[in-house]
């Protein structure tokens, strides 16, 4: 059988996913034919249900879920592991919306949980995650609003925070933050998506089991990181969650659904089935 699998080039996506689609467990005859992309990318093409299974944002999720099912393994939840919104210098907040604020995309958490704070801030253009902190020193934005690797480097580049979006969260809902799940098509029968969820459980296992060495898989496709920021990447976004949601993960996850639904962005009116 031969699924198609999307995920992001990013060091937890690639940490998770190498054993299963480069041969180093068995797959239980299915075979994954597996694409990287940037997540706005994937975003997009979960509305349009182009892939078996996929990395999505949450945020893509709350509109998705007439195609797609949350599998209880792959995401990426957690404590501090929130979108960061920065500038070149401290900015009065409660003016957020005078101030232009570059995204990673309109689809992703990170925008959800910006909105939800801040439901005023709607001057907002899109930009690859990467090119934001370029974008906030040269001066084309007044903020930005960064995810990745970019938690690590925007002191550096003398870049500084104006809120963590991760700490607003879990102060408001008391919540693990939900960022990414890996969702696969509703219509797949349950056998399937139990096998493909214990086969992404599996791989993790592996990397872990190997850790803190990193495949050229992880490297080759981390766009120039080194290897500690790798590590640092891996060693926040991947975790228990990751491995199975549980009732903590799956009680965020609805939270999250819920305060979307009470503030409007929700377009059914009955809160959907979101786990198989």
């Amino acid at each position: 059988m031969k699924l198609t699998l999307g995920f992001s080039p990013c060091p937890n996506d690639t940490f998770i996913f190498d054993a299963m689609v480069n041969g180093k467990i068995d797959s239980h005859g299915i075979t994954f034919n597996y694409v990287m992309e940037d997540v706005e990318t994937l975003n997009k093409w979960a509305e349009l249900g182009k892939l078996d299974i996929t990395k999505l944002s949450f945020n893509t999720f709350l509109h998705t879920v007439d195609k797609y099912t949350l599998l209880h393994s792959g995401s990426a939840l957690g404590e501090g592991v929130g979108p960061l919104l920065i500038a070149k210098q401290s900015l009065d907040l409660s003016k957020i919306d005078t101030y232009k604020i570059a995204i990673p995309g309109f689809n992703t958490t990170a925008n959800l949980l910006l909105t939800l704070a801040f439901p005023h801030a709607k001057n907002k253009s899109e930009l690859i995650f990467s090119e934001i902190e370029a974008a906030v020193l040269n001066g084309e934005h007044d903020a930005g609003l960064v995810i990745h690797e970019s938690r690590f480097t925007y002191q550096q580049k003398g870049l500084t925070k104006l809120i963590d979006l991760g700490d607003w969260w879990q102060q408001e809902t008391n919540a693990a933050i939900p960022l990414g799940g890996i969702v696969i098509r509703r219509n797949f029968d349950k056998q399937l998506c139990t096998t493909v969820d214990s086969i992404i459980k599996e791989s993790l296992a592996y990397s872990w089991q190997h850790y803190p060495e990193l495949s050229p898989f992880v490297k080759e496709n981390a766009q120039e990181m080194e290897e500690d920021v790798m590590r640092k990447h891996i060693n926040l976004y991947v975790n228990n969650y990751t491995t199975d949601l549980g009732e903590t993960g799956r009680n965020a996850i609805t939270t999250l659904f819920e305060k979307a639904k009470s503030a409007g962005l929700l377009k059914e009116n009955i809160l959907p089935d979101i786990f198989y």
